[in-house]
């Protein structure tokens, strides 16, 4: 990657949430033996911040953001206070798709998370932006939603890249992650057949989606957070094939060196 700064790789426990439910901090050190330097949570799944903190903490793994519904309502100091004692420093939603069916919709939703932000910087934390793929697909005199989005929302608010749903949509996710420039701080990697939302992923490099070049598309980028909505294949097999793909390719960093010298 030249001179880019290589960033580290995350595994966002989606992939893993079945799993999750039942024996979250077993799910934590399979995650950490694969390598994976860091975890994006869904879902405390009952335990408490501070356990869970100390589990990430002996297995060395970080939080490198999490999902969490945006902090602008009643229960945006329950939210805060979990994220606060877990060590987030960057929370991560999404809008409805149906609030991309007018403008109105558009701006009224970014009114909310701009509300968000502000709750979450009061107590030190930020903003990131998820999207799926109608911000994408739904346009208003000549402009996509998600370019409306983006500039009705607070600068504070980053972006965290959904490449696969924006190759869903049917646009190549490398010029769009390149034209976000440094706000894109965040993105998802997964590969597959990019038909829909109930696709089943595959190993970088078996599907679709130019990985290697997402990966490259944008200096900017904090974190490569490997998710598989779904799969046909074993997930922690599959989460380990797309951690060699990355870190063998050196377009990540990891805590597990990967062999490329070839077959034995």
């Amino acid at each position: 990657m030249s001179d880019q700064i290589v960033p580290p790789v995350a595994a966002q426990l989606w992939s893993l949430h079945e799993d999750a439910a039942k024996d979250l901090l077993g799910v934590l050190e399979r995650v950490a033996e694969i390598g994976y330097t860091a975890v994006e949570p869904i879902s405390l799944y009952g335990h408490a911040p501070s356990a869970v903190r100390a589990a990430l903490d002996r297995l060395g793994l970080g939080v490198c953001s999490m999902h969490v519904p945006f902090p602008s309502g009643e229960d945006a100091p329950a939210v805060l206070d979990a994220c606060q004692e877990l060590g987030v420093e960057t929370l991560v939603w999404s809008l409805e798709p149906e609030e991309f069916g007018t403008l109105d919709g558009v701006v009224a939703g970014a009114r909310r998370i701009n509300r968000a932000a502000a709750n979450a910087a009061a107590r030190g934390m930020r903003i990131a932006y998820h999207n799926h793929f109608a911000e994408f697909v739904n346009v208003f005199g000549g402009r996509r939603a998600y370019d409306v989005l983006l500039a009705e929302l607070d600068p504070a608010v980053v972006v965290e890249l959904d490449t696969y749903w924006v190759a869903v949509a049917g646009l190549d996710p490398v010029p769009v992650a390149a034209g976000l420039g440094d706000r894109l701080e965040f993105t998802h990697l997964k590969d597959g057949p990019a038909t829909g939302m109930d696709d089943y992923m595959v190993p970088f490099g078996e599907g679709t989606v130019d990985v290697a070049a997402v990966a490259r598309a944008n200096p900017a980028v904090r974190w490569s957070i490997v998710e598989a909505d779904r799969s046909h294949q074993d997930m922690y097999a599959l989460l380990r094939a797309c951690y060699d793909f990355l870190v063998g390719a050196g377009l990540a960093t990891g805590r597990r060196p990967v062999d490329t010298g070839g077959a034995s």
